[in-house]
């Protein structure tokens, strides 16, 4: 019976060592393993897909570690890059930290499929950049693979477009579209998380499917119809908007597209004169306006063949309801970027002087 009895106490503080010291590796560890983070995981839940994955030894250990880290509920749904047999408060710090997250890109309004020349020397980077920069995936070595800008490019110039993704009230116009062109205005502004080492057609199908739904959420179909254009138009305008001016103009701005297209009067803006020269500035020169070609609206009459850049939530807006009034003029006159507007020639030859005694325009 003593035997028994202690046999006994040995496996009750067996388990209750379990408890309150839950097993944890001490390092050093090792490999690069991808950990996704579904929505709605608790703790527990981030525990046991790292444990069942070899990055920590239990999950309740990397609960405690969690718990003991003021930061420790702040672990964002994603992928994560770790590592095997790592020290659960290690792996609670590397989840926390920016660099390790995998799959995640952000897009911003006004955003191009390709990279664009910012201010200065700067260049920005395209949707095309942030997708293939989304897909790496970093190898036990360290290396980091991932899928080109080329391998994006070409399989956006080759694959139908619905089977990327492209929803039904967009497919007519991305099927006329130039191959390079296809996708642009497509990938709304937001955060997209793309499966690391995925392949090219799967990562892009992935964010034109995400974008849109955000895209029809607004009201987009139901909107453009009000205004008598297509959902396709509705986004160019919208993309017209992001370019051209700040957001307290957008809906003056969208006005004026509107009123100048049944005149019908040439839009005449250098976004687009711009867009197919990768640059982001609105300066142009005479030359630059008197070359031919889809985009130069001071040469050809109606909307550009596809929007010219990725329009935000705002500017969409602007586009479905655009400011009530009668202009055909606008003129960046403020140097916070606004703008003036003008129903006469008369009055935009006055707000041009205004612009140019303030030097901005």
């Amino acid at each position: 019976m003593l035997v028994l009895a202690l046999a006994g106490g040995a496996f009750f503080a067996r388990d209750l060592w379990g408890v309150f010291f839950p097993p944890d590796f001490a390092g050093p560890a090792s490999g690069h393993v991808v950990v996704q983070v579904a929505d709605g995981d608790s703790t527990r839940d981030i525990g046991e897909t790292l444990a069942a994955d070899g990055v920590v030894a239990s999950a309740r250990g990397f609960g405690d570690a969690a718990e003991d880290d003021p930061r420790g509920r702040g672990i964002q749904p994603g992928f994560y890059d770790m590592q095997r047999g790592m020290p659960a408060a290690d792996a609670v710090t590397r989840m926390l930290d920016p660099a390790n997250r995998l799959g995640r890109l952000d897009v911003r309004g006004g955003t191009q499929l390709d990279d664009t020349a910012g201010a200065g020397t700067a260049r920005v980077p395209g949707v095309l950049s942030l997708v293939a920069q989304a897909t790496c995936v970093v190898g036990d070595s360290g290396q980091r693979r991932c899928i080109s800008v080329d391998d994006l490019r070409r399989t956006m110039a080759t694959t139908d477009p619905a089977q990327l993704g492209v929803p039904d009230w967009a497919l007519a116009d991305v099927r006329k579209a130039a191959p390079e062109r296809r996708l642009e205005g497509l990938i709304a502004p937001g955060t997209y998380d793309i499966t690391p080492g995925t392949d090219a057609r799967t990562a892009l199908a992935t964010v034109v499917r995400t974008s849109t739904g955000r895209l029809e959420a607004t009201g987009l179909v139901s909107g453009a119809a009000a205004n008598n254009v297509s959902p396709y138009q509705a986004l160019v305008v919208g993309s017209l908007a992001e370019r051209e001016g700040v957001e307290q103009d957008f809906g003056k701005i969208a006005r004026v597209v509107y009123n100048r297209l049944p005149i019908p009067m040439r839009l005449q803006l250098d976004s687009t004169i711009n867009y197919p020269l990768d640059r982001q500035t609105l300066l142009t020169t005479p030359a630059d306006r008197a070359a031919p070609g889809p985009y130069n609206t001071y040469l050809d009459f109606g909307l550009p063949p596809t929007p010219i850049g990725a329009v935000s939530t705002p500017a969409l807006q602007a586009a479905l309801s655009p400011t009530p009034g009668g202009w055909v003029y606008f003129v960046k006159c403020e140097p916070d970027g606004a703008s003036c507007f003008a129903v006469t020639p008369e009055e935009h030859d006055a707000n041009r002087r205004l612009a140019q005694q303030r030097g901005v325009y």
